[in-house]
Order: structure tokens, then sequence, then C-alpha cells
């Protein structure tokens, strides 16, 4: 018998819908899995950052020691542009819940949950501030060492997306894959910038100037811009929703709750 072929790794960035591979990565080849199978159902999407189309199909997928079986999973077999090609990852792995999932296939997390692979029903990040350091989901419970204090916890407010509501409000969407920094912020002026505090549940989470604005060096030249920008993103309801960003979730470890659809913060350490 052949031996068959390892398994392929792929770097992926956590978002709200599939796997997605795309050239200049390393690729996934079907072929060469012995747990590979399809139907051919093929699929297209459209991102704030670009579009794809591609085929759906059931693999084994292993993330963290975690061994999936019959995984449902999107291939990208067209990406116009160049959106993905200079992406620095190889794929999206999504985890918001199964009513928003492309053609209506199962996502990761609801497949572990079915097959009984996790202690509890919840995932957790950790965004670290410091690159080199890297950063860390955690499938089936909690790290502790990664917040300090008490975990705050609201309900979801439409099991769609991870919606939840803040100062009594307005609708907020938790996104992890949110990069967008374009407006000049002047660096002299931090100290005279306010603080930005959240409500939510009752609860305040202060985003400090330092948290919001990023600082970098070009050609020796020191400039910031601001983490915060408007977007667009459309609801059921047709209300616009914000977006919580990885601005937000450097400074705060947010946990994501499926027993009970509620979300928790605490402190990031």
């Amino acid at each position: 018998m052949p031996t068959p072929p390892p398994p392929t790794s792929l770097d992926v960035t956590i978002d709200v819908i599939l796997f997605c591979f795309s050239a200049n990565h390393p690729l996934f080849n079907p072929s060469q899995s012995s747990t590979w199978s399809s139907n051919g159902q093929s699929f297209s999407l459209q991102y704030g950052t670009g579009s794809l189309t591609g085929v759906f199909g059931y693999d084994t997928v292993t993330i963290g020691g975690i061994t999936i079986s019959n995984q449902e999973v999107g291939l990208s077999t067209n990406e116009p542009g160049t959106n993905f090609v200079y992406a620095q990852f190889d794929g999206i792995l999504g985890l918001a819940y199964p009513s928003i999932a492309a053609g209506g296939e199962t996502p990761v997390m609801d497949t572990m949950m079915q097959q009984g692979l996790l202690q509890a029903n919840v995932f957790a990040f950790y965004l670290s501030q410091n690159e080199a350091q890297g950063s860390e989901v955690t499938f089936g419970g909690v790290d502790q060492s990664r917040y300090t204090g008490s975990i705050y916890w609201t309900d979801v407010t439409s099991e769609t997306y991870w919606q939840i509501a803040i100062n009594g409000r307005c609708s907020f969407v938790i996104s992890l894959y949110l990069n967008l920094n374009h407006y000049i912020i002047d660096c002299n002026n931090l100290a005279n910038m306010p603080t930005i505090s959240f409500n939510i549940n009752g609860m305040n989470f202060p985003l400090p100037p330092s948290a919001y604005t990023i600082v970098k060096n070009q050609n020796g030249q020191q400039y910031c811009t601001s983490g915060i920008m408007g977007t667009y993103l459309p609801s059921q309801n047709g209300q616009p929703l914000w977006i919580l960003g990885d601005v937000f979730l450097r400074q705060y470890y947010s946990v994501y709750n499926r027993q009970n659809n509620s979300v928790g913060f605490a402190t990031a350490a």
C-alpha cells in the first residue's frame, strides 16, 4: 500500500465564513488526500477586500491537536485581483454562526461541537501587542495566563455574526480581521486625545489614545495613524453595524460561548 502524503499545513486568519486558498501560498491538492470528497458544489463570495469562487468538499482538518473528521471546507479556485495574493495568510477559518455560512455549510466550531471534541463549547482569543510574541486561539476553554481579573459577559443579540449591544443601543460585530488605518494623527498630540470607552452590559472598557493610535517609522520619520475608521456592514434589519476589531481586542481577551450564546471580555495580560 502506498504511503499517504503528509497533511498540508496552512496559516489561516479567523473570520466568519470558511477556508480559502490562493496562489503564491502553500496549496492544498485534494487529489493527494485520501480523506477528501466532494460533490462538486460551487460557491462565490464577496469580501470587503476581494472576492473569490470555488468548490465545497469534505476532509479531515486538524487544529492544535484537535482532529475533525469530515469537515466541510471551501477551496478557492479563482480570486480576481491581488488582495489575497499578498495577504499574510493562506486561508480563512470561519467561526461565526452557521446561519450565515456560505452555501449552508457547517462551520468548524459546529462540527467540533457535534463530534464532542471540546470540553466546553467555547473558544477564546488573545491578540498580542508584540508581533514577535504571537497571538493565540483556544478551543474548548480559556487560557487564564492570557488575562487578568474577571471575565465580564454579555448576550449575543443576533446569532449571525458575534453581535452584541454596546451602550445599550448600538449593535457591534466582533471581528479579528480588520486592519484599516487611514486617518493621520499628530504624534505630538496624543496626550490631548480622549480615552474612548465602550459600555458593555454595564461595564466600561476604556481605550486610551495609545491603544487606538498606530505609531510607525518610515525612512527615519515617525508618523501616526488612527486604528479607528468609518466603514459599513449591513445587517438583517437594515441598521448599520459597528465592528470591534483588533484595536479593541488587543486590549481585551475575548471569549465566545456557544453554550449560552454570550461573549466575555477581560483585560488582556
